[in-house]
């Protein structure tokens, strides 16, 4: 079965897309910050990350910079999920290592091309 590691501080985004990729038949955990989510991909890399933007302690980018730095061996999908819809958002999220971006509200029809897109549907 398919990881997937959802990272976001609102409690109720993080549900709505454990929802959504557990009707995928993917295996989820949740992070509350980058830090957090840092942390659990060091214990047990998923195969992607659905990793929102603004949070507290560490931001989505500050994350992943760090992810994309570590030495964990599998290197994670990363779909970025934000309301940041500017393409200088977009542009930096690629550049800095994300795979794929999404926007806040998503539904299952977009969530699941974009994993499809990543090649993890």
């Amino acid at each position: 079965m398919k990881t997937c590691l959802v990272v976001d501080d609102s409690k109720v985004i993080r549900k709505v897309a454990r929802h959504i990729l557990e009707t995928l038949d993917f295996e989820v955990r949740e992070a509350g910050d980058g830090r957090e989510a840092l942390d659990s991909c060091m214990a047990a890399a998923p195969d992607v990350i659905l990793l929102d933007w603004n949070m507290p302690v560490m931001s989505g980018m500050e994350f992943l910079r760090a992810l994309r730095e570590s030495d964990i061996a599998a290197k994670p999908k990363v779909v970025f999920c934000t309301t940041e819809n500017g393409m200088a958002y977009i542009r930096a999220a690629i550049e800095a290592g994300a795979d794929e971006y999404v926007m806040k509200p998503f539904d299952r029809e977009t969530l699941e091309s974009k994993l499809q897109i990543v090649g993890v549907a």
